[in-house]
């Protein structure tokens, strides 16, 4: 099985914070200039979209944190 794709990635710097520290980083990003999120970014993009999930739930009257 042959697999063929096309990756295009652009790495750039970028003023940010990591892990804490504020300073210039070398960034991923994707053929339209659009920046890959940190690891950290990642967990707080996931948990703001948690929240929304949960709020929108009990808005139905569904309690998120019971599973049956």
């Amino acid at each position: 099985m042959q697999l063929h794709r096309k990756l295009v990635l652009g790495i750039g710097c970028e003023r940010g914070t990591y892990s804490g520290v504020m300073r210039e980083w070398l960034y991923w990003y994707d053929e339209e200039g659009k920046r890959y999120p940190t690891p950290e970014e990642q967990i707080k993009q996931a948990n703001k979209c948690a929240a929304k999930l949960a709020e929108k739930l009990r808005e139905l009257g569904i309690d998120p944190n019971i599973v049956d």
